[in-house]
């Protein structure tokens, strides 16, 4: 198995390409603030995750690095909190990207919980 084959990494994959689209349209003063923290988070729960995967021999390697990626996501949730409140985006696309987080979250945490399904030599 590849780690691009991973339900946890194509979903947050997606969402991560989806906040990119979104963002272009948030105000040039936000560039290096909200616009660039919310696609750094964003990615960052990809690239962790395939990090993860390849650290799989050394089970708490790949926990930690799964940890990492859920804390990206869960930042990446603060963040599109905040472009709600400063009306860059509305509620819809708000609740939608959020949800999308929490199911991330969720595949992420059974990862975390279950290394021994992922290859992990426990």
């Amino acid at each position: 198995m590849d780690f691009k084959e991973l339900a946890a990494f194509q979903k947050s994959f997606l969402l991560a390409m989806n906040i990119f689209n979104l963002s272009k349209s948030f105000p040039k003063e936000e560039k290096y603030a909200l616009t660039d923290q919310i696609r750094r988070s964003s990615r960052s729960v990809s690239a962790n995750i395939a990090e993860a995967f390849r650290k799989r021999r050394y089970p708490n390697h790949f926990i930690s690095k799964l940890t990492d990626s859920d804390a990206e996501n869960s930042e990446t949730s603060v963040w599109l909190e905040f472009a709600l409140k400063c009306e860059y985006i509305d509620l819809a696309t708000f609740t939608e990207l959020n949800n999308q987080t929490i199911e991330i979250g969720k595949l992420i945490n059974f990862m975390i919980n279950n290394p021994g399904k992922f290859g992990c030599k426990i």
